[in-house]
Formats: C-alpha cells, sequence, structure tokens
C-alpha cells in the first residue's frame, strides 16, 4: 500500500488505496477530500490562512487558494465534485502571549478560512478535530476514507 507524506505547502491525491499522512500538525491545518464513488482522496497541509498580495509561490501553502486547487486537481483526475466530501484536523494554537492570544492564533484563522473556503465550493465537513493545544498526525486512508488522527497524550482518534 502507498503511503505518502504531505508536506507543509503540499497536496497529493490518490486512488483506490494508499494512505496520505500529514506529520505533526500544529498551527497547519489537513484538509482530507473524498470522492467514495471513485475511491479517490485528496490532502493538503496547509500552512496559513491566506496569501499575502506579493505571495503567489504555492496556492496550496494557504487555505483559501490551496483548497480550491486541490478540488481542480482531483476534478482533473476524475473526481466528481458533487460526490466530495471534507475532513479537516489541526489548527491549534500551539503558542500563546499573554494579551495577543487573537492576534497569533493562526491554527484558528486556518480553521475559518478552510471551512470557509469548503462552504463556499459545496464540499460538506463530515468530520473535524481541530483546535486545542496539542499537535496531532492525520492518516487518511483512501480505500475507505477513514482519517486516523494520533496526538501525544489523547491516543489515537477516527474521524
Amino acid at each position: 500500500m502507498d503511503r505518502v507524506v504531505v508536506g507543509i505547502g503540499e497536496w497529493s491525491v490518490l486512488k483506490l488505496n494508499g494512505v496520505l499522512v500529514c506529520l505533526g500538525l500544529g498551527s497547519c491545518v489537513g484538509v482530507a477530500l473524498y470522492d467514495s464513488s471513485k475511491k479517490m482522496g485528496g490532502l493538503a497541509h496547509i500552512l496559513l490562512p491566506r496569501p499575502q498580495v506579493s505571495d503567489n509561490s504555492n496556492p496550496t501553502k494557504f487555505a483559501s487558494t490551496g483548497i480550491p486547487f486541490l478540488l481542480e486537481e482531483m476534478i482533473r483526475l476524475g473526481a466528481s465534485k458533487s460526490s466530495l466530501l471534507a475532513k479537516i484536523a489541526g489548527g491549534s494554537q500551539m503558542f500563546s502571549i499573554k494579551g495577543r492570544e487573537d492576534k497569533i492564533n493562526i491554527g484558528a484563522r486556518n480553521v475559518e478560512v478552510a471551512k470557509d473556503t469548503l462552504k463556499d465550493l459545496g464540499i460538506p465537513i463530515v468530520g473535524e478535530d481541530t483546535g486545542g493545544s496539542m499537535g496531532r498526525t492525520i492518516e487518511f486512508y483512501v480505500s475507505d476514507g477513514t482519517v486516523k488522527i494520533k496526538a501525544i497524550g489523547r491516543g489515537e482518534r477516527k474521524i
């Protein structure tokens, strides 16, 4: 079975079987899109909510551009937009500075923009494990759409 590690700002799509993995998600968000009729899954490892005006180098680094990019790639490879479902994980607040929590909570902003983007694209979120202050590793099993989330001190969870 193929096991593909999706690094920060990267994406990957697998068909039929295999596992897509995001290691050590902190404030980053893993966005998994799944087409059960085609047994196809895509995963994007989102770093930031939106690009700055001057940063258009890598669309999959950002929630607002990476999710539409992943959707287009999956459709190009045969997925049906109307069949897609989403699962998201990550978006922790890993660091806190007293009095500035709202300003530096990139994780919460990543989750918010990811959810807004999926809603705008008409893709329902059917599983979520976001927020908190823990790092997560996710494994997305393309054969059945299962997403396993591992977090230190919490064990394993499936969404």
